[in-house]
């Protein structure tokens, strides 16, 4: 597949709003509606797009307390590694988690409701998961910039 301008400029519309309608996003692009839906099924063929999200307000849902999480293990085996990884994707308040390098092993972010509720989640859910050595964790004071918008 090639994949040229026209198809980038495609993705960043379909990122900003992916309930765009194929006669929109034609008239952006000036194409035909079925060239617009030939490119995105290709686009959604080839990989291109994984998949279409809604973005909740973590305000109105009342999930507005981030935390990111240092996680450091005890060791690091090829067992502890993928043991670790396969039980944080089964915690539903971790929204990502990312295997580092540098002095912790892993970071995840976390949304909760409130300061009790990620206190529940450490004690009840995080440290219980086997061969945790050491976590540091720091509050989000302000969400400066969000995006889940690759720019080409």
């Amino acid at each position: 597949m090639i994949f040229d301008t026209t198809d980038k400029k495609l993705l960043e519309y379909l990122q900003k709003d992916s309930k765009q309608t194929n006669k929109e996003l034609s008239n952006k692009l000036g194409l035909s509606v079925t060239a617009v839906y030939e490119r995105i099924k290709k686009l959604e063929k080839e990989g291109y797009i994984d998949s279409y999200i809604a973005v909740v307000n973590k305000e109105r849902v009342d999930r507005n307390f981030v935390v990111f999480c240092h996680v450091k293990l005890i060791q690091h085996s090829q067992e502890f590694v993928v043991s670790f990884e396969r039980e944080v994707k089964c915690i539903d308040e971790v929204l990502e988690c990312y295997h580092l390098s540098g002095d912790y092993d892993y970071l995840l972010k976390v949304i909760v409701k409130d300061m009790a509720a990620f206190r529940e989640f450490m004690v009840k859910k995080l440290t219980s998961i086997n061969h945790i050595g050491s976590t540091h964790s720091m509050f989000v004071i302000n969400e400066v910039k969000y995006s889940n918008t690759i720019n080409f």
